[in-house]
């Protein structure tokens, strides 16, 4: 771990896995509310890092976070959000070739996996998932798509993904929901949060 000054009153901690950052998160939330965090007001996850803003004394709380005991985070920490999908994507055959089984197979695997929004980015509402097995880790496509229509279940790397509107991107599309992922209306407007653990039930057989 190593923490660096990040502006006036930020904290930037850096870490060796996701599975650091995702630990440390939930560690940071829970000191926060329990008012041991003094001002400390935003906390933003990214791939290997951990942002705090609003911290007083940076080289402070730095010193502090090292003495922590930070437990790894229980498979079943966080709410649990489930979305309905239709394996109907283009890129559905491809994938399943990728992972050396028939087609009508990517849903069971799929849906057999807890996954866990690592952090947000790209667009409003977009959540990077992490929990796909590296045996199922996939490219990204050669050639990106100029639009991929919202609602898109996309895979690529390490991450599973559903396109909050239409954008370009170049993540594999397995299939479709229609779940609203960002609606400015809704409180809270992301239906995925870092720490969120979300499950993809086939449509129809949930």
């Amino acid at each position: 771990m190593r923490a660096l000054p990040a502006g006036a009153e930020g904290l930037l901690i850096e870490l060796g896995s996701a599975a650091d950052v995702a630990a440390l998160h939930a560690e940071v939330l829970r000191r926060r509310d329990a008012g041991e965090l003094g001002g400390v007001r935003d906390v933003v996850p990214a791939a290997r890092t951990l942002l705090l803003d609003g911290v007083r004394d940076p080289e402070a709380l730095a010193a502090r976070i090292a003495g922590w005991e930070v437990p790894p985070l229980a498979e079943t920490e966080g709410p649990l959000v489930t979305v309905p999908v239709r394996y109907d994507g283009p890129d559905l055959a491809e994938v399943a070739g990728l992972w050396g089984v028939p087609a009508p197979e990517v849903a069971g695997i799929v849906g057999g996996i807890v996954f866990r929004v690592a952090f947000c980015g790209f667009a409003p509402g977009f959540g990077y998932l992490t929990g796909l097995p590296e045996h199922l880790h996939l490219p990204r496509r050669d050639t990106p798509r100029p639009a991929v229509p919202a609602g898109s279940l996309a895979l690529a790397g390490e991450y599973a993904g559903v396109y909050p509107r239409s954008s370009p991107g170049g993540w594999q599309l397995i299939g479709s929901t229609r779940a609203v992922l960002w609606d400015p209306a809704r409180e809270p407007a992301a239906l995925f949060a870092p720490g969120v653990r979300v499950r993809f039930t086939e449509e129809g057989h949930e």
